[in-house]
C-alpha cells in the first residue's frame, strides 16, 4: 500500500513487443497431452484452455482451436486429478503471448491426490531489496517450512514492492516449499509507466502469466483474479474491479463449472470499500455486485484478499449486493511483510514487523476436507516460548496493581482470526471462566512500541514500527484487585470456529501501597 513507485524491470513498450512478437495465429490452437501414471501419453478431450476472454474445451484427440494468443498468454485450466511440471515453484500452465508451434502443447500429470488438500495463503510479501527477500526467506518460508506439506500455494499480490526485477530472487525462496504456486497481480505488481490497465501487468505476465485464470482439485476450484485496475494520470493511481474482457472470462467459467467443490475467489483488493467517509470508493461497487451476481450459482465460496497489512473477517450480505440464502466469506488475509518490514530487529536482524492492528506478520493456512468443509488459521513468522504470544493471539496486562484498587485495568486478548461473534473468556487463578468484551481499540502492546520508538535516542531499525489502529479482534477482561497480594496467573481461552479451543496465560501482581507518611 506504500504509495513508493519503482521503475519496472523492462521497459513497458519492449516487455509489450515481446509479449505480442508472432503471427495471428500464436497459440490459437495447440494440444493438450497427458502422461500416466505408467507413462503411456496421449491427448486429453474435455480440457478447457482460454485466451483470458474465451474458454475452449479440447476434442477427442486433445486438440483446441479458436483461441488468440498473439496479445495474451493461453493458459490451461488444470483439471482435477491431474498436475503440472513446474519450473521451481511455478507451474507449466500457460505460454507466453506470441507462442507457437510445440510450445502450445500443454503436458498434464495424471496422479493429483484426492482426500484433503491443505493450501498456503501468502499476502504481500512486498519485498523492496535483496535483504527482504531474504527476511522473507528466513522468516516465513522457513516458518511455513515447518508446518507443510502444502499441495498448493497462493500469492495474493504485491509479490515485490514495485521491483519486478526481484521476482526471481524472492521465486526461489519460495519454491523451497516444493510446491505449485499460483499468484495474482497487486497494485506494487504494476509497471506505472503503462498507458492503461492491460498494459499495466506486463512484467507481471513476463514472470507469472495471466492474471486472471482457473485452476481445478479435487477438493476445490480456485478463481484468480487481477482486480487491481490502473488508472493512468489519476489520484488514486488504481481502484479495485475487472474490465470487461476479465468478466468475459469469469462469467463464462462460473457458468459452467459444476458446483459440487468449494470455489475460492483469490484477489489482491478487498471486495469491501474501505474509503473513508466522502472519498472515492476502493472497491467499484458495480463490478462487486457483477461478479458477486455470477457466483451467485455457487452454494460455497470463499473469497480470499490482501492488500491492507492488517487481518479481518468479512461476512457480506444483500448491503453490499450479495444476495445468496448464507452470507459470503470474505477473510482479508495479513501481510507477509507485516507492516512493510517494519519495526526493531530481533536477533537474528529480522525486523518485527508487527501489523497495525497488533496481528503479527506471517501467513494463512487453508485446509480443505473432501467435500468441500475448510478451516483456516494464522502462522505468525517467528514463534516464541512466552506463553502469553501464542499462534492464536498475544496477551498484554498490567505487571502490578494496587490490591484493593477499582477493577479499572484489564488484560487484553488480541485474538488474530478473531470475529465479531467469536467467544473468548479468561479466569484468574482457579477462578471461574467470564466473557470478556470485544473492543475497536488499539493493541497495548504495538501501543508500547510505539512509546519505545518514541523514547529511543537513536533509530532502533530502518522503519519504525507502525502506529496502532484500532484492532478488529481485541478482546478485554478487567482484573480483580479484591485477591491477595502477590501473583496471580490470568489464563485466556478462546473458541475458534476452525482450530477448536485456544489458550495463552500471563500473569499480574497484586501489591500493597504505603505512602511515605505511613512508613515508619
Amino acid at each position: 500500500m506504500s504509495p513508493i513507485h519503482r521503475r519496472p524491470l523492462l521497459p513497458v513498450a519492449l516487455v509489450s513487443l515481446i509479449l505480442s512478437a508472432g503471427a495471428a495465429s500464436a497459440c490459437d490452437a495447440g494440444r493438450v497431452v497427458g502422461t500416466q501414471v505408467d507413462g503411456a501419453s496421449a491427448g486429453i478431450a474435455g480440457v478447457r484452455v482460454s485466451d483470458g476472454r474465451r474458454i475452449v474445451e479440447t476434442g477427442a484427440d486433445g486438440r483446441f482451436e479458436g483461441l488468440s494468443g498473439r496479445d495474451a498468454p493461453v493458459f490451461v485450466i488444470k483439471p482435477a486429478g491431474w498436475t503440472l511440471p513446474r519450473e521451481g515453484a511455478n507451474p507449466a500452465f500457460w505460454r507466453a503471448a506470441g507462442s507457437r508451434g510445440d510450445a502450445c502443447t500443454f503436458t498434464l500429470q495424471a496422479g493429483e491426490a484426492a482426500g484433503t488438500l491443505d493450501v498456503a495463503v501468502f499476502a504481500d510479501p512486498q519485498t523492496g531489496t535483496a535483504d527482504e527477500v531474504g527476511y522473507y526467506d528466513r522468516a516465513v518460508v522457513e516458518a511455513a517450512r515447518a508446518v507443510g506439506p502444502f499441495g498448493l500455494g497462493l500469492m495474493l499480490g504485491d509479490v515485490t514492492n514495485d521491483e519486478p526485477a526481484l521476482y526471481p530472487l524472492i521465486d526461489r525462496a519460495t519454491a523451497r516449499l516444493d510446491t505449485p504456486w499460483l499468484h495474482a497481480p497487486g497494485n506494487h505488481d504494476l509497471d506505472f509507466d503503462a498507458t492503461d490497465d492491460a498494459g499495466s501487468t506486463a512484467s507481471f505476465r513476463a514472470a507469472y502469466g495471466p492474471e486472471t485464470y482457473a485452476w481445478e482439485t479435487p477438493q476445490a476450484n480456485v478463481l484468480v483474479l487481477d482486480n487491481v485496475i490502473y488508472q493512468p494520470g489519476a489520484r488514486p493511481a488504481y481502484v479495485g474491479g475487472l474490465r470487461e474482457d476479465q468478466f468475459a472470462f469469469v462469467e463464462a467459467y462460473l457458468a459452467a463449472v459444476p458446483v459440487d467443490r468449494l470455489l475460492v475467489v483469490a484477489a489482491h483488493v478487498p471486495w469491501f470499500d474501505t474509503a473513508s467517509a466522502g472519498a472515492p470508493e476502493t472497491m467499484r461497487s458495480a463490478d462487486r455486485a457483477r461478479l458477486f451476481a455470477a457466483l451467485q450459482r455457487h452454494p460455497r465460496v470463499l473469497l480470499l484478499t490482501g492488500h491492507r497489512h492488517t487481518q479481518q473477517h468479512v461476512w457480506h450480505d444483500a448491503a453490499t449486493g450479495w444476495h445468496g440464502e448464507r452470507p459470503l466469506h470474505e477473510y482479508n488475509v495479513g501481510a507477509v511483510s507485516g507492516a512493510f518490514w517494519s519495526g526493531a530487529p530481533d536477533a537474528d536482524g529480522v525486523p518485527d514487523a508487527t501489523m497495525a492492528d497488533g496481528t503479527p506478520n506471517g501467513f494463512a493456512t487453508l485446509h480443505i476436507e473432501a467435500d468441500g468443509a475448510y478451516r483456516l488459521a494464522w502462522h505468525p513468522a517467528r514463534t516464541s516460548d512466552d506463553p502469553a504470544t501464542t499462534q492464536a493471539m498475544g496477551l498484554h496486562a498490567p505487571r502490578v496493581l494496587r490490591q484493593g484498587a477499582y477493577p479499572a485495568w484489564g488484560v487484553y486478548a488480541n485474538v488474530y482470526m478473531g470475529q465479531a461473534d467469536t467467544r473468548v473468556e479468561f479466569r484468574v487463578g482457579d477462578g471461574a471462566w467470564v466473557p470478556m468484551r470485544r473492543i475497536e481499540r488499539a493493541d497495548p502492546r504495538l501501543l508500547l512500541e510505539n512509546a519505545r520508538d518514541d523514547l529511543a535516542d537513536a533509530l532502533r531499525g530502518l522503519d519504525r514500527s507502525p502506529e496502532a489502529t484500532p484492532s478488529m479482534h481485541l478482546w478485554r477482561g478487567a482484573l480483580p484487585t479484591d485477591r491477595a497480594v502477590g501473583e496471580h496467573v490470568v489464563e485466556v481461552r478462546v473458541f475458534d470456529a476452525w482450530q477448536g479451543e485456544q489458550r495463552a496465560r500471563t500473569t499480574y501482581r497484586l501489591d500493597r501501597f504505603e505512602s511515605a507518611g505511613s512508613r515508619p
